[in-house]
């Protein structure tokens, strides 16, 4: 194995311990694919560094524990947005609807 894809996978290991970060996040900051970040720790890190592996995997597979929790909370946060912002139109869309109907009642106004 080329020495800087050893490096590449060391320094991804540690990034990962060091901040919690998931594989995507980590590929984000390294500018390289999820699929790269993966095969960096999954299948080459053990043959590198046995005990960053093991320490590795300890964090990824948390967040594999809880990203169904994860996935919930966006989705119900996407929601609770959609619905907040529905509620803002046809708040506004009322005060619209009133505000034409009181000119329209008027003296004076045709």
């Amino acid at each position: 194995m080329r020495k800087e894809i050893a490096d590449r996978c060391v320094e991804i290991g540690r990034y990962i311990i060091r901040t919690g970060a998931t594989v995507r996040q980590a590929a984000k900051i390294f500018s390289i694919s999820k699929s790269t970040v993966h095969k960096d720790v999954h299948e080459r890190l053990p043959h590198i560094h046995k005990g960053l592996y093991e320490e590795v995997q300890g964090v990824l597979s948390y967040h594999h524990d809880v990203r169904h929790l994860r996935g919930g909370a966006a989705t119900q946060r996407r929601w609770k947005l959609v619905r907040e912002e529905r509620n803002r139109r046809m708040s506004s869309e009322d005060a619209s609807f009133f505000q034409k109907k009181e000119e329209k009642s008027r003296p004076g106004n045709a």
